[in-house]
């Protein structure tokens, strides 16, 4: 077995115990560190669903061992909520020892998976004296992105640094049937209101196809990815980026293969909503069919219009780039909340709305068919099922406001 298994077997042994020390060797230079990427299986709790990882820089000649782990976040930093919202998030890299990570690990009952990276010995010098440079606190702090700078992005990009950029050129290029919404919603999906709020929001700049060193932002790509990745050899040819491999820790949620399809139920929603609004309507000259009809008018019409405030705020006024431009905005439309004086009024018997809530009403419903006809056009966003949810509510709103 060799020595990296055998360190993480002990340490997953005795996590509550003391360490053994080796022995320093006798010779002269210092044996290069190895170094080992650790994955770590999705967890229940909303923040760690996209899984995660770190790297182990293990001294062979003390047996000292020594995690990086580019995901520390504090709540009780300032302002953190508001920055988490403005998408300002600052992560930190710590540096933790590997019984105490496998603890942790174990006690989430999550997987993980050990890597042992073949490098050679420069390159593993270089890679360790970049960790612990990184890992002193005025260079720790780094701006957090979801997509674009993870825990996972920074440990595949100091990978790709003391490989001179091959792994990068290996994995940049390499396309893939996947987007960054498939990705967030797959891995999201076991959380239903958190995986039909980040759909709705991700904007078209979401559903463009991605590549493997972009798809890597994921601990599990990244790990999947380093098991074909090659190095290039002193004396010619190419040889694994991996030496080994070991799963030290069993357990874990399953993860999921592809987000599930919204388009059958949405469909069925919106034809059920669209069709209730009308026979409410149909039925309002009797006092409890207004009420039902205002109850559920009231309901969808602050729905459509607080969501379009939403989509409009991460807009302008936050560093959320995956949201911009949403075209939800023509179903989510904010024009929503001025009806809703309109939907009072036809609390009364016999109540007309005017021609402003007329007005509104078709400028929605006109929103959601423009939201259908961008769908023709190239760079799509894949939101299909909000429209069909969506526009049968606005026609049917439409319609019953229409009469005079």
């Amino acid at each position: 077995m060799r020595p990296f298994i055998l360190a993480l077997m002990l340490a997953l042994l005795t996590l509550n115990g003391a360490r053994a020390q080796e022995p320093a060797p006798l010779a002269q230079e210092r044996p290069a560190p190895q170094i080992v990427l650790l994955t770590f299986a999705p967890g229940p709790v909303y923040w760690q669903r996209f899984g995660h990882n770190a790297l182990l820089v293990r001294d062979v000649a003390n047996g000292e061992d020594r995690v990086y782990n580019y995901g520390i976040f504090d709540f009780r930093q300032k302002n953190f909520f508001l920055n988490f919202a403005r998408g300002r998030m600052q992560y930190r890299l710590a540096v933790e020892p590997l019984a105490d990570t496998l603890a942790q690990y174990q006690y989430e009952g999550r997987w993980v998976q050990a890597q042992e990276l073949d490098l050679d010995a420069a390159q593993s010098r270089e890679l360790a004296a970049f960790l612990d440079w990184n890992a002193r606190p005025e260079n720790a702090e780094y701006h957090y992105d979801y997509f674009l700078s993870n825990c996972s992005t920074r440990v595949r990009d100091a990978i790709d640094r003391v490989t001179g950029g091959q792994l990068r050129r290996q994995l940049e290029g390499q396309r893939t049937p996947v987007s960054y919404r498939f990705e967030a919603t797959r891995l999201m999906s076991p959380v239903p209101p958190l995986f039909l709020g980040m759909d709705a929001v991700v904007a078209a700049r979401g559903d463009r196809p991605i590549d493997r060193w972009q798809q890597s932002f994921v601990p599990m790509v990244l790990m999947e990815s380093l098991r074909t990745a090659r190095l290039d050899s002193a004396g010619g040819g190419s040889r694994p980026l991996l030496r080994g491999e070991l799963r030290v820790l069993e357990g874990g949620l399953p993860e999921p293969e592809r987000p599930p399809s919204l388009l059958p139920a949405m469909a069925v929603l919106g034809l059920v909503l669209g069709a209730l609004l009308l026979l409410l309507s149909h039925l309002r000259k009797a006092a409890p069919a207004r009420w039902g009809l205002f109850g559920l008018a009231l309901l969808l019409n602050l729905a459509a219009g607080l969501g379009g405030l939403v989509l409009l705020a991460v807009w302008f006024l936050t560093d959320h780039w995956i949201m911009w431009e949403n075209r939800n905005l023509l179903l989510f439309s904010p024009l929503c909340l001025l009806l809703l004086p309109a939907w009072f009024r036809q609390l009364r018997a016999g109540a007309v709305a005017g021609p402003t809530a007329r007005g509104l009403s078709l400028a929605a419903a006109a929103g959601a068919v423009l939201a259908l006809a961008l769908l023709l056009l190239p760079g799509a966003q894949q939101n299909l099922h909000w429209i069909v949810l969506w526009l049968p509510v606005h026609a049917a709103q439409a319609w019953i406001l229409r009469r005079r």
